[in-house]
């Protein structure tokens, strides 16, 4: 599976997460950081819904990124 993430910078460090996985959250003080943290929490977080038995739900977001004039 092929999930979006969303990392955004913070104050002092960046914050991550997956829309399509509610709840799976992660923080870095790199760029890099925030993306292995968040890698880690997804494998972490369908891990738990694997065991709780629970649908595990697919990837639907979309993403590109559109040019403005400046």
């Amino acid at each position: 599976m092929r999930y979006a993430i969303v990392i955004e910078q913070a104050v002092g460090n960046y914050s991550a997460y997956v829309p399509d996985l509610p709840g799976c959250v992660a923080t870095g003080r790199s760029l890099e950081e925030a993306e292995q943290q968040i890698r880690e929490a997804i494998a972490f977080h369908v891990e738990g819904l694997r065991e709780d038995g629970s649908p595990i739900p697919p990837p639907n977001s979309h993403v590109e990124y559109v040019d403005i004039a400046a």
